[in-house]
């Protein structure tokens, strides 16, 4: 299942600090050899302050007690660099430590840094060490110390490049210590900037959406309400358009998202269509289950699909576990997924075929008899589907359905009214963007 293991197109668009959980899990499953995730961990760790950590993971790669001199001497590096950013930003430190003081400040931030230099003598140097200071905690992966630090040099901060900086800095601590509320917050607050910003170039605001993107799979696959919210993102054309340009192994979480989110079915043909569109630049069993299913009609191939999706969700360091009380524990997301997968299949060969003999659908289905009986029995009289069963000739019998003009009309012009507004607003465009005559 390494085949399919995304990690080595997903690390390269996270921060180094978020690859730890990835391995972690990868560790768990024991997709690779020990040896070589011991190595990766020590090749990211040489790139932190987490210098201990990097000593703990020599000693255990290589059966030692013993560790090489130069991450002792680093160790005495970061050590004094810490007692230095601590000194440099102790005056600020002090002064948001302080209740009373706090309350002075308010939300013009050009007041709040005329005070400061008036009443306490903290300057623009001791806000960059804040910043420096708390850069540094995270890189010895103090996460709690960064985020609060982070959190009032924003407040202070009068650098949009600078805040932008910290706020990904924020969002990255959020992740690792599972705050999944906060770091929604902070997810949606970095989309509003990213989505408003002007950049230096399109490349880089797609660069930012495609780091967005990455970083939002942790909380939205532990999030309560996740599976809706990253629809919501990932389908937005400027979202799609990045993903299918530069990020199309995406779709992997996207296609899983949809497939067992009941809620979002109306925009789930349009994306039936994306998946047809790229089966060239990106497959998996995931997304080529749905390509069997609504575009090739390949049912017998959408079964064989569904074990390889089980294996693909289960061994996905997104999918397969959660980080939950601070150890991986599993979710049943593959339980839900195999569920609706069953029942798209059943959907679309139900469309095709008016009488439908039970053994074969089960065997389509993967169910033994019994199973796939009280399957279809718990379909019919939960989903109120228009069939009934033969029990004699051990068929389902699809009741015809006609369909209702008006529903259709309804369906055709619906999207009508939001078309036009986007058609006129095109049009203003172009008539704004040529010269005045």
């Amino acid at each position: 299942m390494a085949t399919y293991d995304l990690t080595p197109r997903i690390g390269p668009s996270l921060d180094r600090h978020l690859v730890f959980p990835l391995l972690e899990f990868l560790q768990e499953r024991q997709l690779y050899p020990d040896e070589q995730i011991l190595k990766a961990k020590i090749e990211l760790l040489n790139k932190t302050n987490m210098v201990d950590y990097a000593m703990d993971i020599h000693k255990s790669l290589y059966h030692t007690d013993d560790v090489p001199q130069d991450m002792v001497e680093r160790r005495v590096e970061v050590v004094a660099r810490l007692k230095a950013l601590e000194d440099a930003a102790a005056p600020l430190v002090t002064f948001l430590q302080n209740p009373n003081a706090v309350q002075e400040l308010r939300a013009d931030k050009q007041y709040n840094l005329q005070m400061l230099n008036d009443r306490y003598q903290i300057g623009p140097d001791q806000i960059e060490a804040l910043y420096q200071y708390a850069k540094f905690q995270f890189e010895c992966g103090n996460y709690s110390g960064a985020a609060d630090y982070l959190y009032q040099y924003r407040a202070l901060c009068t650098n949009s490049e600078r805040s932008l900086s910290a706020l990904w800095g924020k969002l990255a601590a959020e992740i690792l210590m599972q705050n999944w509320d906060i770091a929604l917050e902070e997810l949606n607050r970095l989309k509003e900037i990213i989505d408003s910003k002007s950049f230096s170039s399109p490349l880089n605001q797609v660069q930012s959406r495609i780091w967005l993107m990455h970083w939002s799979l942790f909380i939205f696959f532990n999030h309560d309400n996740g599976r809706t919210q990253i629809i919501d993102l990932f389908n937005q054309d400027k979202y799609l358009n990045a993903i299918q340009t530069s990020a199309p192994h995406l779709l992997r979480y996207l296609a899983t998202a949809f497939i067992v989110n009941k809620r979002r079915r109306p925009q789930f043909k349009e994306f039936i269509k994306v998946i047809q569109q790229d089966q060239c630049s990106y497959k998996d069993p995931i997304t080529e289950f749905l390509a069997c299913v609504y575009v090739n009609y390949e049912f017998d191939g959408a079964q064989k699909k569904m074990k390889e999706c089980e294996e693909v969700i289960l061994n996905d360091p997104f999918l397969g576990k959660r980080v939950e009380e601070g150890s991986f524990s599993t979710v049943p997301l593959k339980d839900e997924f195999l569920e609706n997968a069953r029942l798209f299949i059943f959907e679309t060969y139900c469309r095709i075929h008016q009488r439908i003999d039970m053994g074969v659908l089960f065997e389509k289905l993967n169910l033994n008899y019994e199973e796939g009986e009280r399957w279809i029995v718990n379909l019919i009289r939960n989903s109120k589907l228009d069939a009934k069963i033969d029990s004699e000739t051990g068929t389902v019998i699809m009741e015809p359905n006609q369909p209702n003009v008006y529903e259709q009309l309804i369906d055709h012009t619906k999207a009508l009214q939001g078309r036009t507004y986007k058609l006129v607003g095109q049009l203003l465009e172009n008539a704004q963007a040529q010269p005045a005559r």
